[in-house]
């Protein structure tokens, strides 16, 4: 039976740095695949990673957003003004053992692990600290341990709206992972979660990057009771070399399309050529791109972003 509840997306941009045209296509997807169908899309600005957030950088994607024409409801959410909920879930998560205290370093995880692994998932999780239990944090010194949440063997199966059916076993993409950090503040797992159920979002449409992080997200859905939002990830934009888009690959920041003169409009035009949306790179509307929107076009791989498509839409990269 097909379900009529209300759409909710978001947009999440983190303040480490400015946004750039890789972060504008996942933007784009996300505002029009809520906004097609009559959704609506809450903004939350995900500033917990405090030693990577740049000064100014917040208000810099809020503007970006404004420029792009992506508009949000309500009010914006900001991570750093929410501890106490994330510190209400991982007392839940303790009261039933779930997580335990871990004192192992970046360093000693890596120096442990048998097996190489993708970068962009680390080692997994040798299993060092997890003979501890919750009630066991009461013997260490503050600030000397993370919290750790268990995972088992599970194999977490899902549906992703992009990809398809998907399984994937928790102990293989990492492990037992950090929910809460030494330094005292929630890592994103746990952060985002605790976010998602907030802003009763029911779509998270994101980077395929962040494929691993989903079961290990679906598992804190489970045990903290909540609804799990349809997970949408869609393919990065890279550059000529095939790899994520960095300053190596020219200047692409949005705030330097705007400077050089680049319309919204014009960029939004090359996004959507880069959807399979439009057959050739040319200005095109908001409205325009909602009312043809098909996430079924978008191509499986990654968009490489050249200095020949950047021409195309009227920029040149210093």
């Amino acid at each position: 039976m097909e379900s009529h509840a209300p759409i909710v997306g978001r947009l999440a941009p983190s303040p480490t740095g400015a946004q750039h045209v890789g972060n504008a296509r996942t933007y784009l997807i996300a505002w029009l695949s809520a906004r097609s169908r009559g959704g609506s899309v809450g903004l939350r600005i995900e500033d917990i990673d405090s030693p990577r957030i740049k000064p100014g950088a917040a208000a810099g994607a809020i503007d970006d957003l404004h420029w792009l024409g992506l508009d949000w409801d309500g009010v914006p959410l900001v991570q750093t003004e929410r501890l106490s909920f994330y510190e209400a879930a991982l007392v839940q998560l303790q009261a039933r053992d779930l997580v335990y205290p871990c004192t192992c370093t970046r360093t000693d995880v890596e120096r442990a692990a048998s097996a190489p692994h993708p970068e962009h998932e680390g080692p997994i999780y040798p299993g060092t600290c997890a003979h501890r239990r919750a009630v066991d944090a009461r013997d260490l010194p503050p600030g000397s341990f993370a919290w750790r949440m268990r995972v088992g063997s599970e194999t977490i199966v899902f549906e992703d709206g992009f990809h398809g059916p998907l399984a994937m076993n928790l102990h293989e993409i990492g492990g037992d992972f950090v929910v809460w950090k030494s330094a005292g503040t929630p890592a994103y797992q746990l952060a985002v979660v605790v976010d998602d159920a907030a802003q009763q979002v029911s779509e998270v449409v994101r980077g395929d990057d962040l494929l691993p992080s989903t079961p290990r997200q679906l598992l804190l859905y489970r045990e903290l009771g909540l609804m799990p939002p349809r997970f949408v990830h869609v393919p990065l934009v890279i550059g000529p070399d095939g790899k994520r888009l960095a300053k190596r690959h020219g200047d692409t920041r949005l705030q330097a399309l705007r400077a050089a003169g680049v319309s919204a409009q014009a960029l939004l035009g090359l996004l959507a050529w880069s959807c399979g949306w439009l057959d050739s790179i040319r200005p095109i509307t908001l409205n325009e791109l909602r009312l043809g929107f098909d996430l079924a076009t978008i191509p499986r791989q990654p968009f490489t972003l050249t200095p020949e498509v950047l021409a195309e839409m009227g920029y040149h990269s210093p």
